[in-house]
């Protein structure tokens, strides 16, 4: 084991820009699409849970073969890197269209949004897939590498802070419609123009974090791994013979499915439950601070407790938090942002699964003999879509509990909405906790593993 490697703040700080491309990315679609399509497009809630529901299935498919395709990849740039310079401006490219509004109408309309929003996805899966597993080649040792996926945290945090301080602002400042109540109310001018600005800064910042990661270890990390010649399905077959990473992506499903399924429609919650759109920045700022502080504090965590104990103690912080705001859903600030800052307390929790990946493919390699840093990262993405697809029918629970777009809205509706963004996560972050109680990777067996490895030695030799 390489034990004199250290952690070199310019490569935090390289790799740290990737997330931050990603999230200027994906921050739009995660936290303004639904609204958009529903207020703006003017889509059913059927339709939009079709199209979220086939374009999350088809990158369910998708994403395990980028893998494949990135682990077979070989150039003078390395296997990663040149996904993390091709991909980005045609990833600009269908981000803005998705957030654009064509002159069509019927199933026109819904066929344009689909294409657009499959697009956007599958530039994405390129980039972050690539970016992730890219980790895994730059650093060798895992407290490293657990620096590094802390950094992709610092990263993802900080731009949450800015994205949710000033994206709506400037939905709103670019908007030239009135709501009910008298006060400015996003269109699709102010959404378009927010989208378009966030999408030609991501390029260059991906650039920076290619330039700034070399793959340092991939030769030798793969000197004594022979080619792999085996297909796509047979790679899959084996890769899930891999316990460890199973039950981290078991656990990042439902993860998943509490966070980004709350993300999709928090901002109804916002603005019809809580008190209005001017609230959006507030609350958004609350918890990117609070993920941000979550972050910082994985290092220590994980080195007090253990990587899989302290991600069920942020697990279980985040459900009181939600629990907390569903018993008191006020625009009193104190409380709204001091509770918004302890859910998002849990949010370094994929920090440390990008982590516990990281170990995983060490004992993939182990175990297996095969090394498959693209597909493993892949497995990852593969469980964040599948959840993504679970959650996409939860536009036509909103409609289900009363939700009328575009107007105040009853009490009762008010209640549903209530109970689906703060009862239900606070549920499912509970669960999550059960498959991470079966992973058995502790810092110690790593480098165990890793020892064995760097003396040519695998699981059936013991």
């Amino acid at each position: 084991m390489n034990t004199a490697e250290k952690t070199s703040p310019k490569l935090l700080a390289a790799y740290a820009l990737g997330e931050v491309g990603c999230q200027m990315s994906w921050y739009m679609i995660n936290s303004y699409l639904n609204i958009f399509y529903t207020d703006v497009v003017g889509l059913s809630a059927a339709a939009i849970s079709a199209i979220v529901l086939i374009a999350r299935v088809w990158d369910a498919i998708n994403d395990p073969m980028m893998g494949q395709i990135a682990d077979r990849t070989n150039t003078k740039w390395g296997r990663f890197r040149p996904y993390l310079y091709f991909a980005p401006p045609v990833l600009a490219i269908f981000n803005i269209l998705t957030f654009t509004v064509f002159p069509v109408q019927g199933m026109a309309k819904v066929l344009l949004c689909l294409v657009c929003y499959v697009g956007a996805g599958m530039a994405y899966t390129a980039c972050s897939i690539a970016y992730q597993a890219l980790q895994n080649v730059i650093a060798i040792d895992s407290r490293v590498r657990q620096n590094l996926a802390t950094a992709r945290g610092v990263g993802s945090s900080i731009i949450g802070i800015i994205l949710g301080a000033v994206a709506m602002p400037i939905i709103l400042h670019f908007s030239n419609t009135m709501g009910p109540n008298g006060q400015p109310a996003a269109d699709a001018t102010g959404y378009f123009v927010c989208t378009v600005i966030l999408s030609v800064l991501l390029i260059p910042i991906f650039w920076l974090c290619a330039t700034g990661c070399k793959e340092k270890y991939t030769d030798q990390l793969h000197s004594s791994a022979p080619a792999q010649k085996t297909s796509f399905i047979q790679n899959v077959r084996d890769l899930v013979k891999n316990d460890q990473l199973l039950m981290v992506v078991l656990s990042t499903i439902m993860g998943t499915i509490c966070v980004s399924g709350r993300y999709g429609i928090l901002t109804f919650h916002v603005i019809y439950v809580v008190g209005g759109p001017q609230l959006i920045s507030q609350v958004f700022t609350s918890m990117t601070v609070g993920s941000l502080v979550s972050t910082l504090s994985v290092p220590w965590g994980t080195r007090v407790f253990g990587k899989r104990n302290y991600m069920i103690i942020m697990n279980m912080i985040m459900a009181l938090g939600f629990f907390a705001l569903f018993l008191n859903p006020t625009s009193n600030p104190l409380y709204l942002d001091g509770m918004s800052f302890v859910c998002a307390l849990g949010f370094g929790a994929p920090t440390i699964c990008y982590g516990l990946v990281a170990d995983s493919i060490e004992y993939g390699d182990w175990k297996l003999g095969k090394r498959q840093e693209g597909l493993a990262a892949s497995m990852l993405s593969f469980g964040v879509k599948l959840a993504t697809a679970i959650c996409a029918p939860v536009v036509m629970l909103l409609t289900a509990v009363g939700y009328v777009p575009n107007v105040e809205q009853t009490e009762s509706a008010k209640a549903g909405i209530n109970f689906m963004v703060n009862v239900l996560p606070a549920i499912i972050a509970v669960l999550s906790n059960v498959p991470i109680l079966f992973y058995k990777l502790d810092d110690k067996r790593v480098s165990e593993i890793r020892a064995d490895l760097d003396a040519g030695k695998h699981a059936w030799d013991k």
